[in-house]
């Protein structure tokens, strides 16, 4: 008899040990999250990764897709009319496309914060018709919402493999 595969589990990554200033602190958390929620799409097979695991209908490529909008909204300026669609991948979008964008969003929204000195300034935006957050309120909107969601991929994975850490 032939024992079932044991279920992937990867040593967890402790919290960074950042710089001493607030922005050091801020982004070295928000990229911390940044790359666990990545990590534990990354890899995941699909078509389970775009299946809903929980009874909201919550899938793991369809959270990613959606923290994709996130950063691009909060830290590019990008309009988005229906944040509840975000929520789901485009059909020809496989977990690599995804995890990909999601990727680039990040790497654009850390060069936006790269040119911001000021925490209590506005963010630059692109929008001149909506009032931008402060770079200290969008890290820390940013830091709250990856979070959230990297506790939900943590279960969601765990579900689809039994893949475990970060």
């Amino acid at each position: 008899m032939t024992a079932a595969p044991r279920p992937r589990r990867r040593r967890d990554t402790p919290p960074p040990r950042t710089g001493a200033s607030e922005t050091e602190v801020l982004r070295g958390f928000l990229d911390y999250l940044r790359a666990s929620v990545a990590a534990k799409v990354e890899g995941a097979p699909d078509p389970e990764a775009r299946t809903a695991q929980v009874p909201s209908g919550t899938n793991l490529l369809g959270m990613l897709h959606h923290l994709t909008s996130v950063e691009r909204a909060t830290f590019l300026g990008e309009r988005v009319t229906d944040w509840q669609a975000t929520f789901h991948a485009a059909p020809e979008d496989g977990v690599a496309e995804v995890v990909a964008r999601y990727r680039e969003a990040v790497t654009e929204a850390n060069a936006v914060l790269d040119g911001c000195a000021d925490l209590g300034a506005p963010l630059p935006r692109t929008r001149p018709d909506k009032p931008s957050p402060s770079v200290r309120w969008a890290l820390t909107h940013l830091i709250e919402e990856t979070g959230r969601h990297a506790g939900h991929a943590d279960i969601l994975r765990e579900l689809i493999d039994g893949s475990t850490g970060r």
